[in-house]
């Protein structure tokens, strides 16, 4: 399978050019969780939509899925490539806001077939697990809190009900009722 390998070159790459970054979704799932099946890499980076260029060239062996990058990153802040040789989807997510600032220098380091890769930590993925709110993001945080025995639930309230205020959805509600 190919996803190991794509996820050392990626970590090898940001960690050369000095990209702050952590891989979140599915593939830290399988970190923290039990194994699923999962399509494609999530990658959040500290950088602003404006170096989406540079994130293309120093990715060498990975190609962008929509023509229009630049213009792509701007509206959605994603940008979606493809590994060459694996044909594997990673979707770079650029970030700079504070709580991700925050949460990617929480990332810890997970070794993947002796290279260092930052995961986000398990409370900044239940996180952003709510926030998504599908029913397999759900899932996955029962299973994460399921697993994992230490657990910052302060943390974890305290940025759920920030984000519960900015979107007026109750998160903390969520959190609670699938920690029960």
């Amino acid at each position: 399978m190919g996803f190991k390998e794509v996820l050392k070159t990626v970590s090898k790459i940001f960690e050369e050019n000095k990209i702050p970054y952590m891989v979140i979704g599915g593939q830290a799932v399988l970190v923290y969780g039990e194994p699923r099946f999962t399509r494609d890499i999530d990658i959040t980076i500290g950088v602003e939509p404006a170096q989406a260029e540079k994130i293309v060239e120093i990715l060498e062996g990975f190609t962008p899925l929509v023509e229009d990058y630049k213009g792509f990153v701007e509206k959605t802040l994603v940008l979606p490539i493809i590994h060459n040789s694996h044909k594997i989807r990673v979707d770079v997510i650029f970030s700079f806001s504070e709580y991700e600032r925050e949460a990617i220098k929480r990332a810890r380091l997970v070794e993947v077939d002796g290279v260092n890769v930052r995961f986000a930590s398990p409370e900044d993925l239940i996180i952003h697990k709510i926030i998504a709110g599908r029913p397999r993001d759900l899932e996955d945080i029962r299973t994460i809190l399921n697993v994992v025995e230490k657990i910052d639930t302060r943390y974890i309230e305290k940025w759920l009900k920030f984000f519960g205020e900015e979107l007026n959805k109750d998160f903390l509600h969520i959190f609670h009722s699938i920690k029960e």
